[in-house]
């Protein structure tokens, strides 16, 4: 954080609010919100939940201890926090819900389809800073986009940008589920806004729909069942009571958000840089399994799915290619990976192979 000056004793808290709500939509934000509560019930949920295991493989969710929950720790200074919101689903040929499950076709998590955001936010809160600097002066300040110990979720419902759904997404009653977060950690004390308040009722329906029962209960989430979990962080071998299961989600899983009633809500993103890229939005099992890995880097470059490498690439799509309908191009695509260097690709194109044999 940078250094601050005395600009809190002078300036119109109220009007400087008002001014950033308006800069950050001129930006292209939907929605920006302040909060300086503390975090202590999420910080106990947190330590519950890990001392569970539920957080898998993800060893850096516990890694920085109670800076995660208490942004002043995170960033000595910091009084009050900015939270914004950035929609990016943009309008599709076909519903995105005929798409789970097809017979031949992959299902990408609809974020993933277009430019990374992590880039592009942080840019433009670095530039939401600079308007606020120009305003009133030098002010200590640190952007983030899912990229440091943040509890993100927590703080936009504190500063009322939604409240988190049983499917632990946070949710808005006027644009659903389908945007993005970011912060801005400062130093400026600034009024906040009052935290949203739950609206899920006694909607069950993205606990019923989740195809790994990943959602165990009302707001409580196992994240090593969670498709997007095991697609996206989870190294290594996907456990086989999940294969199936996972359907052609060959990167993330939407299914919670699919048929969450509030997002009939969501409005379409005229976001540029959301626009699906490599026809990603209709895109072959076949087609993205024959990507060798110099092809995989070329076509996902400024894209999210590439943190994933082509390994896990593979894997995730040979288990598609598994569920998929059993036809000559899948067993030919299977068959071609057969003696892949990766050991994990060709246990799982083994295993794929074997449901069509079982058929």
């Amino acid at each position: 954080m940078t250094d601050s000056s005395a600009h809190n004793l002078h300036i119109d808290a109220h009007a400087l609010v008002a001014k950033i709500r308006a800069w950050a939509q001129e930006l292209g934000f939907q929605q920006a919100g302040i909060t300086r509560r503390r975090l202590d019930k999420e910080e106990r949920r947190l330590t519950e939940w890990l001392r569970a295991g539920k957080h898998g493989d993800m060893e850096w969710m516990q890694r920085h201890g109670s800076k995660r929950t208490r942004p002043d720790e995170l960033v000595p200074g910091t009084v009050s926090v900015i939270s914004v919101r950035l929609d990016y689903l943009h309008e599709e040929r076909n519903d995105p819900r005929e798409l789970l499950d097809h017979a031949s076709r992959a299902y990408v998590s609809r974020y993933a389809l277009g430019r990374d955001y992590h880039k592009l936010m942080r840019n433009r809160l670095r530039k939401l800073a600079e308007r606020i600097a120009e305003e009133i002066g030098p002010f200590g300040f640190r952007a983030f986009v899912d990229s440091a110990p943040v509890m993100e979720k927590p703080l936009a419902q504190n500063a009322g940008l939604g409240w988190i759904g049983k499917h632990t997404n946070l949710l808005n009653k006027d644009a659903g589920s389908w945007f993005f977060l970011g912060e801005l950690y400062t130093d400026l004390e600034l009024p906040e806004d009052e935290p949203a308040t739950d609206h899920c009722g006694s909607c069950t329906k993205c606990m019923e729909v989740c195809p790994t029962n990943a959602i165990t209960g009302p707001y409580q989430l196992d994240a090593r069942r969670c498709i997007s979990y095991l697609t996206i962080e989870h190294a290594g071998s996907i456990p086989e009571e999940f294969r199936t299961a996972m359907g052609n989600r060959v990167y993330g899983c939407d299914d919670c958000q699919l048929f969450c009633p509030w997002n009939k809500f969501a409005k379409f993103s005229a976001e540029e840089n959301f626009t699906p890229r490599e026809n990603l939005d209709a895109a072959e099992l076949v087609e993205l399994f024959a990507w060798n890995e110099e092809e995989f880097l070329k076509k996902t470059e400024g894209s999210a799915i590439r943190r994933i490498g082509h390994q896990r690439w593979l894997r995730n799509i040979a288990i598609a290619l598994g569920n998929a309908a059993t036809a000559p191009v899948v067993i030919a695509a299977l068959e071609s990976r057969r003696n892949d260097v990766s050991e994990v690709v060709r246990e799982h194109v083994e295993w794929a192979l074997l449901q069509h044999c079982e058929r």
